[in-house]
């Protein structure tokens, strides 16, 4: 996990260089989930985009994880592909990835300064392979999770702006929330993978609104309550990294979150 940082701070860079494509051309949804990447067996990838100059035609944009390559292809058998390894700047990559789309004939105003950033970037395939099998084991604790709850869920997703995996649940109670109104209370569930900055790996797990009487509700071993930065729990990843139980311990940590906080989130 040590290795990790730097080349997260890359992918996160080159994620929001990616994530400017289903920003400018797929179907807006109100969560904003048409700009987050789904977990595949080869990494990170877009949903399916309608292709703005054929009709019938999608293409999906996959940071690959395995080949350690930005993929670009279509539903109709077209590929390009760019290295995620050569330490482009996150400027350099994103014009280059744009560059790829133009030659599929997909091209569109893209928002050049979500991504542009000149700074020298670091990529070490081993930490991004490292990361990537994390990821997947999440991936999977997460999906088992989700599968196991009653009520309105989101899709596990990774989203490009943080690289943080996560899902929502939301429960049935409405809470005011300024101009919108209402929104539903809701539990997230994911992993903030930590960057350069020494913020460390960890899982979470975020009920809202957060009640302060949650905070006297034991949780699992290495597990705790956080009020400091933001309201909600967290579970370290050195608490379960290596563990032949990670997965199982990390499952019931979640669990405990929903079973303590989702009756404080209904009617």
């Amino acid at each position: 996990m040590a290795n990790w940082a730097a080349t997260l701070d890359t992918l996160s860079q080159y994620a929001a260089a990616v994530g400017v494509v289903p920003r400018a051309l797929a179907q807006p949804h109100p969560k904003w989930w048409h700009i987050s990447l789904k977990i595949q067996h080869d990494g990170a990838a877009t949903d399916p985009i309608p292709h703005p100059d054929s009709a019938g035609v999608t293409f999906q944009l996959l940071m690959n994880l395995v080949a350690h390559t930005a993929d670009v292809s279509t539903s109709d058998g077209e590929m390009r592909s760019l290295s995620m390894a050569e330490g482009l700047s996150a400027t350099n990559f994103g014009s280059q990835l744009i560059s790829l789309l133009a030659e599929l004939g997909i091209e569109a105003e893209f928002e050049r300064e979500k991504f542009e950033n000149d700074d020298s970037r670091a990529y070490d395939p081993e930490a991004a392979s490292s990361f990537f099998e994390a990821l997947k084991g999440t991936s999977r604790v997460l999906a088992l999770h989700r599968s196991g709850l009653s009520g309105d869920v989101g899709p596990v997703q990774l989203w490009p702006h943080n690289f943080d995996l996560t899902f929502e649940w939301f429960g049935t109670r409405q809470v005011p929330h300024g101009d919108e109104g209402s929104l539903p209370s809701q539990i997230n569930f994911g992993l903030a993978p930590g960057d350069s900055s020494h913020t460390k790996a960890y899982f979470y797990s975020n009920p809202w609104p957060f009640e302060d009487s949650l905070i006297d509700r034991q949780l699992p071993a290495g597990a705790q309550w956080f009020t400091e930065s933001w309201q909600g729990s967290l579970l370290p990843y050195v608490e379960i990294a290596g563990d032949p139980a990670g997965e199982k311990k990390l499952a019931a940590y979640y669990k405990a979150v929903y079973d303590i906080s989702s009756p404080l989130l209904t009617d």
